[in-house]
């Protein structure tokens, strides 16, 4: 009798469509298109980076162009540098231009759909990717017990991945020692659950908001508290976001905290004084995000997004579209406005005024796109929504996300700004081009409702954690899985990627912290 093999596991199946695809890739390019004009602009500053250069279509590749690039440069080749190309095909209407990704090549971005012939000369923008590569997280290196009920927030410390602060439903704060995995300060004073933590930019202060209507702040080194409680809500403080350090006045750092008593308070973190109160909402504030170029927006339950003037709280305008609760913001510059002076090598700036200008330069830097500051910022709702805006120079959406199938509840951009991740309730992760809101990839394998999504330092990677007790790492550049992270023995409700790449940290609701490394 023969013998019947069994079939083939699905290691076996993914290795031959693996080989599958990459035989189908070669050859793509027809060999008779001849050649094509390519010029380069730098999307920062829209000024060109040498004349027109004529290239053979089939060496129209992103790691050709790359090398094309650097040469023009004159980097040498341990210079050399990692870049992104995007076309920007301009319509009549100058806010629907559409910028287009080369993922591969010309032949398949732009001249296979018809969009450019070899006749034309192709402008390419282009932006550096990091210098330096994020590995995924593979492992749990640290199970920490501690908290005595479901950790409800966490985030890294803004100068490393050394120390983390946790807020949890036992009324406690927690500050962690990630290098040997054992707590090293326990933060006690509020008489309710700790909703929300963040660590101030200068990576000196801690800020806590509670259920029991309080604002705490926390020295970072200590774990002492620094006064009394900011009082003043009279409802559950929901969110927090520290002035950027380039807008502060020299140890006169603000706070903006928002509350389910639909009003925005900005404190002086010094003399914990009101300075402003934002009322204007008609419902629970879900979400404050602070601006680096002085404003602050916050969304709803009211389904409204509104954008105040930080120095004297007024309203400056009302962005409407959303048809039901708005529940939460991301700015495109989030990240740089989070680490401040803090970078991935390490070295601090001496003097205050060396901080100042270094903040103020990676500010400008991450934000000027074709010699314009831009700050674009991203919404997303109980409608199924995500809108993305750019309040500086309309107050219409850009584009709106369609394509979640429930509620989306939570939105971020990646730390480059070319990016944005939304998770759902619908068990999905979805990527989309941050310049014009395409649609890119639908990350799926949570068999739970995502909470909560955190990019790598290097916009190269994504972590996901979700109601299914796992947390997933994606690569973004293909939408695929990198590794499936198995530890917690509960719903995951919160997850951070330290600023420096080098771990990730995760809690929820089986009370126990966990540090994930490579």
């Amino acid at each position: 009798m023969a013998t019947v093999l069994p079939p083939p596991s699905k290691r076996l199946k993914l290795e031959a469509a693996e080989r599958t695809r990459a035989q189908q890739d070669v050859g793509d390019i027809p060999d008779d298109l001849g050649s094509v004009r390519v010029q380069f602009f730098d999307q920062t500053t829209g000024e060109a980076t040498g004349g027109p250069v004529s290239i053979l279509v089939a060496d129209t590749t992103v790691k050709n162009l790359e090398l094309l690039l650097n040469s023009l440069q004159g980097n040498d080749a341990s210079e050399r540098i990692p870049y992104r190309f995007t076309h920007q095909r301009q319509a009549a209407d100058e806010f629907n231009s559409t910028a287009i990704d080369i993922t591969r090549d010309l032949y398949q971005s732009l001249l296979q759909p018809g969009l450019k012939t070899t006749e034309d000369a192709i402008s390419l923008q282009y932006t550096p990717q990091a210098v330096f590569r994020v590995r995924a997280v593979s492992r749990c290196s640290s199970s920490i017990p501690g908290h005595g009920e479901a950790i409800l927030a966490t985030q890294f410390s803004s100068a490393s991945s050394s120390r983390m602060v946790t807020g949890s439903g036992d009324n406690t704060a927690r500050i962690w020692d990630c290098e040997t995995g054992t707590p090293l300060h326990t933060l006690k004073g509020h008489t309710s659950w700790v909703l929300v933590v963040s660590w101030s930019p200068d990576d000196s202060t801690i800020a806590t908001g509670s259920m029991d209507n309080t604002v705490r702040l926390w020295d970072s080194q200590t774990g002492d508290t620094l006064g009394a409680p900011l009082k003043g809500h009279t409802k559950w403080v929901r969110s927090l976001a520290w002035e950027p350090y380039h807008l502060q006045h020299p140890g006169r750092p603000k706070l903006a905290s928002a509350s389910k008593d639909a009003t925005v308070r900005i404190w002086d973190v010094v003399s914990k004084r009101i300075e402003a109160v934002l009322s204007g909402h008609k419902g629970s504030v879900s979400c404050v995000r602070w601006g680096g170029t002085g404003k602050i927006y916050t969304s709803s339950q009211d389904k409204t997004v509104k954008i105040w003037r930080a120095n004297d709280g007024t309203l400056i305008s009302t962005l409407t579209a959303h048809t039901h609760w708005v529940n939460h913001l991301a700015l495109s510059t989030d990240f740089i406005l989070r680490t401040a002076y803090h970078n991935h090598t390490g070295q601090i700036p001496g003097s205050a005024a060396e901080k100042l200008a270094k903040a103020l330069s990676r500010f400008e830097t991450a934000a000027t796109i074709n010699g314009e500051v831009v700050e674009r910022l991203v919404s997303a709702s109980d409608d199924f929504t995500i809108y993305l805006w750019n309040p500086s120079s309309t107050l219409k959406p850009i584009a709106c996300l369609l394509g979640h199938q429930k509620q989306v509840n939570h939105v971020t951009f990646s730390p480059d700004g070319q990016l944005i991740a939304s998770a759902a309730f619908d068990n999905h992760v979805k990527l989309w081009n941050a310049s014009d809101g395409k649609f890119l990839f639908s990350l799926r394998a949570h068999v739970g409702p995502v909470y909560m999504t955190s990019f790598s330092a290097d916009s190269r990677l994504l972590v996901s954690a979700s109601k299914d007790t796992t947390l997933k790492v994606w690569d973004v550049a293909t939408g695929k899985m990198k590794q499936d992270l198995i530890g917690h023995k509960d719903e995951v409700f919160a997850v951070d990627w330290a600023p420096d790449g080098g771990r990730v940290t995760s809690g929820g609701k089986d009370k126990a912290v966990r540090i994930w490394r490579h």
